[in-house]
């Protein structure tokens, strides 16, 4: 009963969700927004040191090229790319959604096994793509471009990289069944969660300070993958690089 009335008030709003436009149009709008911050942030800390200290890489700085760069090729994919398949789900796949919304519990425990999911795949997309060097030359070196990660940079990938983790994210809660609206909390999540990963902040707020005992990566264990790519190829949870010696953390 919690969620029902913002499933209500979304079911209103039916014929935006169920158009191929709305996974496009959720995407970017989403992800252009989670970047925001953290690019105000990169603008204050050129001038104003309390900002700086938390960043990753305090030498580093972004520049306008590399915000034109990393926006066009995020546009390009998802015109070029990501439109039509949706296009082609929304042609092939016409989506109905039920009356009912799912519990809070539900809806929580179920955007929790998504993630864990996709971390799985992801690592093991991300690890392959490491040890094949065919595949890191040819699809996963373009994500390598900055060795110094930014909010921009989340989605500076080829169109191989950016179809396969989007793969990922639509077809984990597929797999699991799950409630639209589920699928929705789960996007968002992922979304921002990648953003974090690839802010170049260590903020006192940030998932990894908040999830105890080192189980979560987070910004500071990506963007040592990013310096020394031989490590945390978990985009999130840091369990499967520990299982596969492939964890790195400044200690280290």
């Amino acid at each position: 009963m919690f969620l029902q009335p913002l499933w209500t008030f979304l079911l209103h709003h039916s014929p935006l969700l169920t158009s191929p436009l709305f996974p496009v149009i959720f995407s970017l709008s989403v992800y252009l927004s989670f970047c925001l911050p953290f690019l105000l942030l990169d603008l204050l800390s050129l001038r104003w040191a309390p900002v700086r200290r938390y960043k990753l890489q305090p030498q580093s700085s972004i520049s306008w090229a590399s915000v034109r760069s990393c926006l066009a090729l995020t546009l390009y994919n998802h015109a070029v790319f990501i439109f039509p398949l949706t296009l082609l789900h929304w042609y092939t796949m016409p989506v109905n959604l039920p009356a009912e919304a799912p519990s809070l519990p539900r809806l929580l425990a179920q955007v929790f096994v998504c993630l864990l999911l996709f971390d799985f795949q992801s690592f093991t997309w991300h690890l392959l793509h490491h040890r094949v060097p065919w595949l890191y030359r040819n699809f996963h070196k373009v994500h390598h471009t900055y060795t110094s990660t930014s909010a921009l940079t989340t989605e500076h990938s080829g169109a191989w990289e950016t179809l396969s983790l989007g793969f990922f994210a639509a077809s984990t809660p597929l797999l699991l069944g799950v409630h639209p609206l589920t699928e929705l909390a789960f996007f968002l999540l992922n979304i921002y969660l990648s953003v974090e990963d690839h802010c170049g902040y260590d903020l006192p707020w940030a998932t990894h300070r908040l999830v105890p005992f080192g189980l979560y990566g987070g910004a500071r264990h990506h963007d040592l993958h990013h310096l020394k790519s031989k490590y945390n190829y978990a985009p999130y949870f840091t369990h499967w690089d520990r299982l596969f010696g492939t964890l790195y953390t400044e200690e280290d």
